[in-house]
């Protein structure tokens, strides 16, 4: 009877595995098949194209126009000169700004402490709507400048709320230890809660990173310069709403006119690539630094 049970029991978990590899499976292939089939038919040819129906899985040959006619310049290629700057730009001030609120908000003391904490957690269930938010940047003189991508969206509360949580967490002994020794608060600040917060400041850079990187409606809303776009809103207008680029629209390495397929599905891989290659760096943080944040003890 043992036996049997055991035998049952080694056949479940095999089962079990199974299932659970073909689930895995089949939600990588739901991933990486379309991906594929968009970087293939960005470097497909007009004839491959029109031959596949305009979505080509896998070329015969590789053909870079469409890659060379969007990054030589043109609006493609300004747009994500844009999208880089305001990203790295936003990313660096945000996660500043975000680091020394959460410091103050953890020490107990601090002037203005719990209103201030308060304020952030209404906040996170209270949010301004489009028309109050439009007309604060139109008061403080952002509109039309790339400074409205990135001020508006500075401070995530929630961010702020897991740093918090993680500088709460810190040893006391360590901080006690650093006072006794003559360290001021900037100090504390600089040269102990910021090294041993890595882990929670990278997860929460990638998510800044990320949401400056894929934010259109800013944009959108803020900028009537099209000189100005950021590479997402690009993408919406030519790929999404089905916008045509003319050869105006395109830089001096376009020899010709390359498939408008091409084309967007180009512009759609260069929106993908950065955050892709930024990830794996980030990766090995991101498991610790959300844990940490979330969880005291």
């Amino acid at each position: 009877m043992t036996t049997t049970k055991h035998t049952l029991s080694g056949r479940i978990g095999v089962g079990e595995r199974i299932a659970k590899f073909l689930v895995l499976g089949v939600a990588c292939a739901v991933v990486i098949v379309p991906f594929i089939g968009i970087v293939s038919t960005s470097l497909a040819s007009q004839e491959e194209i029109n031959a596949a129906g305009g979505f080509v899985f896998l070329p015969h040959s590789i053909d870079w126009t469409a890659y060379r006619s969007i990054l030589t310049g043109g609006v493609v290629a300004r747009s994500l000169v844009v999208s880089i700057g305001v990203t790295a730009v936003g990313t660096v001030l945000s996660l500043g700004v975000t680091a020394m609120l959460a410091w103050a908000l953890s020490r107990r003391g601090t002037v203005g402490n719990k209103p201030m904490l308060l304020l952030l957690l209404i906040s996170m269930l209270f949010t301004p709507g489009i028309i109050p938010t439009y007309l604060a940047v139109h008061q403080f003189g952002l509109l039309n400048s790339l400074a409205a991508l990135i001020v508006p969206t500075m401070v995530s509360a929630f961010n702020v709320v897991v740093v918090r949580s993680f500088f709460v967490a810190l040893p006391a002994e360590i901080i006690e230890s650093a006072r006794l020794d003559g360290a001021s608060e900037w100090q504390l600040f600089r040269s102990i809660a910021l090294p041993l917060s890595r882990s929670v400041l990278a997860v929460i850079g990638l998510f800044y990173a990320v949401n400056y990187w894929n934010a259109f409606f800013n944009a959108l809303l803020y900028l009537n310069d099209t000189a100005k776009w950021p590479l997402q809103l690009v993408l919406r207008t030519y790929v999404i709403n089905g916008g045509q680029l003319s050869s105006t629209d395109l830089g001096a390495g376009a020899e010709a006119l390359p498939a408008q397929v091409s084309i967007q599905m180009a512009i759609l891989v260069i929106s993908i690539i950065p955050i892709l290659l930024v990830y794996p760096f980030v990766q090995r943080h991101f498991t610790k630094g959300v844990l940490t944040g979330a969880v005291k003890g």
